[in-house]
């Protein structure tokens, strides 16, 4: 057993994901349930919170099983993060939240003075926040010293599907970190999640690797697979590097 756990809450997998861009809900379910995730991302803004008699994808989410992670997507500022956060605990999603706020329309990338200004407020209010933020290990820092539950710094923009761009900076956020690392937004194969792991991340989350590939299931499936295989590489401990060749065989007592 090696489960993450974030807040006291015990988790199996690793990889969570997300509920956008899904061909159909029923495709999103299918994938949700190949990824086997038990914790899943869900834009405040984007359910329908006052019609429950309508089509929603709250009923295609097995809830007893899949913990809902809300987000506060779409949010410019410390103070309408804050208000959708709390929207989305009054409505019952949860009190937990994926914090997101955004400073510049085009790259999706946070405003980390407004983010640690909401963190601070959030956590005052009992909420568990997990912010979305940049690979940077001072901001990381001060949202943990904030009250993070855990910090989740991108690989790359969001929906870009680059993959990690500053490795180094993961590690150090790793070495540094007293609460779990999810790395969030940037993933677009299987490897890049396994990489992910391998710097020491305790998860993964994405969201347009999954529902944007051309099989969907068969994506969300290889995620899983790759998060296990980047986190039991992580903890065996990979082979030092070296400039030169090294034997597989040693010439030490062979025959002449």
């Amino acid at each position: 057993m090696d489960p993450l756990i974030i807040a006291g809450r015990t988790f199996t997998s690793r990889l969570i994901v997300g509920t956008g861009k899904y061909p159909s809900f029923a495709v999103m379910q299918q994938a949700h349930e190949a990824s086997g995730a038990e914790m899943v991302t869900v834009a405040v803004r984007r359910v329908n919170l006052s019609d429950r008699t309508k089509e929603s994808l709250l009923d295609f989410i097995d809830t007893k099983k899949i913990a809902l992670l809300p987000n506060t997507a779409g949010c410019y500022s410390a103070d309408d993060a804050v208000r959708t956060a709390r929207l989305g605990r009054e409505a019952g999603l949860s009190h937990w939240v994926k914090l997101e706020v955004i400073g510049d329309e085009r790259t999706l990338f946070p405003d980390n003075e407004e983010l640690l200004v909401a963190t601070k407020i959030l956590v005052k209010e009992g909420f568990v926040v997990l912010p979305y933020t940049t690979d940077d290990p001072i901001i990381c820092r001060k949202l943990e010293e904030a009250g993070a539950a855990a910090v989740m710094p991108l690989g790359a923009p969001i929906g870009s599907g680059l993959g990690i761009q500053n490795a180094n900076n993961i590690r150090i956020i790793r070495e540094f970190s007293r609460v779990p690392i999810i790395l969030d937004a940037g993933v677009g194969t299987a490897s890049d999640a396994t990489i992910a792991m391998e710097l020491g991340a305790d998860g993964v989350l994405m969201n347009t690797a999954i529902a944007e590939a051309r099989d969907p299931i068969a994506m969300a499936e290889s995620m899983k697979l790759a998060v296990q295989a980047g986190r039991l590489a992580y903890r065996a401990g990979r082979m030092g590097r070296r400039m030169y060749a090294s034997a597989s065989s040693p010439l030490a007592g062979t025959l002449k």
